[in-house]
């Protein structure tokens, strides 16, 4: 089994760009954490080998109490097997941390955190709705190593409107000199229904030019490898041993089960979501409250080229083999001429992307699948 992940969708406030399924509504939080641990067990049938990786997503994971913790964290520990290595990760958003609370997810065996940071500009930071400083961003990292967790990831959002060079270059210098192990740098996406995505629309923003994008990705790339960060998926980048566990096995395609409202399952045969409410989600727990999509051969092959292919490491053809015979045949001709046209590399029967043409990633994988 490879991973358990935990939705907790509540925020204070909504980010401007944020799409995934998250409510204002605190006062659900009781309830929804009672109903989480009731899924939690009634699943436990569906996982035969230990969990290597628990996450608490969300949403603001650091807005649940000790006692929220304890009640999901119990639930896990009693009714699933871990290994001893677990790699257990909270998100967290800067304003939210305190010593007291750090403290709190050490002792419930939280061992590393992941921080919403996206910037250490503040005029950026107020342009995405987010609530903290670029002080507090900061400060939240220190918090966190003084109660002894020392795994410690950050996101970083580019292509951000109005955003300057110089802003880029000092938010991602400051994070390389930082004590941390993980950082995730995105761009920004204009998500239909999103606050962001109206001011698109009425012309208040406008998307920043491609050219831009990519001088960002290239400063992103030279800054991180020169302070000795590995670059192993397009949008990932670790110190050497850090590379997030929970989400390189989605890369992997390894099973992984989803608590929650809107929370996803995969056990390599299907893909299950729950219901993207949390009123239904409490209402019908004991009913059906999730879909179940079986996957075809096709779709099956066609996963795990889109997710390999955003690694470094890429895919293993005899993998692809073992998915569908069939499938593989035909699709042999596409990767050979792919890689006449130097889009894909292939060595010791792996295939991958070069990192230096990650950008065309998109393009390169819609040549690749069936």
């Amino acid at each position: 089994m490879a991973g358990m992940y935990i939705h907790i969708p509540f925020c204070k406030s909504r980010c401007i760009y944020c799409d995934f399924y998250s409510t204002t509504y605190l006062h659900y939080i009781d309830d929804l954490i009672k109903t989480e641990v009731k899924e939690i067990i009634q699943r436990k049938n569906e996982v035969l080998e230990p969990i290597e990786t628990i996450y608490f997503g969300g949403g603001t994971p650091s807005l649940l109490t000790e006692k929220h913790i304890n009640q999901l964290v119990e639930a896990l520990l009693t009714n699933y097997s871990v290994t001893s290595d677990i790699e257990f990760t909270i998100e967290v958003n800067p304003d939210d941390v305190t010593i007291e609370q750090a403290l709190i997810w050490k002792k419930a065996g939280i061992n590393r955190v992941s921080i919403g940071i996206q910037s250490f500009d503040d005029a950026v930071l107020q342009f995405l709705s987010r609530r903290h400083s670029s002080v507090q961003a900061q400060d939240v990292i220190d918090t966190i190593l003084r109660a002894g967790i020392t795994n410690i990831g950050i996101d970083l959002i580019y292509g951000i409107p109005g955003m300057s060079a110089q802003s880029w270059n000092m938010s991602v210098m400051k994070a390389s000199t930082l004590p941390i192990k993980h950082i995730s740098a995105y761009h920004l996406t204009y998500e239909r229904g999103t606050p962001l995505y109206q001011l698109k629309h009425q012309g208040y923003v406008q998307e920043v030019p491609d050219e831009i994008s990519i001088e960002q990705y290239k400063t992103l790339r030279n800054i991180l490898l020169t302070a000795g960060f590995e670059h192993y998926e397009i949008s990932n980048f670790a110190l050497p041993g850090y590379a997030s566990k929970h989400n390189s096995a989605y890369w992997a395609a390894k099973p992984y089960i989803g608590i929650g409202p809107s929370a996803h399952s995969y056990n390599g045969v299907s893909r299950r979501w729950n219901i993207a409410s949390i009123d239904d989600y409490i209402g019908k727990i004991n009913e059906n409250y999730y879909e179940i999509e079986y996957l075809t051969p096709v779709q099956r092959f066609n996963e795990y080229i889109m997710t390999r292919l955003r690694t470094q490491k890429g895919g293993l053809l005899s993998d692809l083999k073992n998915i569908d015979n069939d499938c593989f045949s035909k699709w042999e001709k596409q990767l050979h001429l792919a890689q006449k046209k130097g889009l894909v590399s292939i060595e010791n029967e792996y295939f991958f992307i070069d990192s230096q043409q990650w950008l065309l990633s998109d393009y390169i994988i819609l040549q690749l699948i069936l």
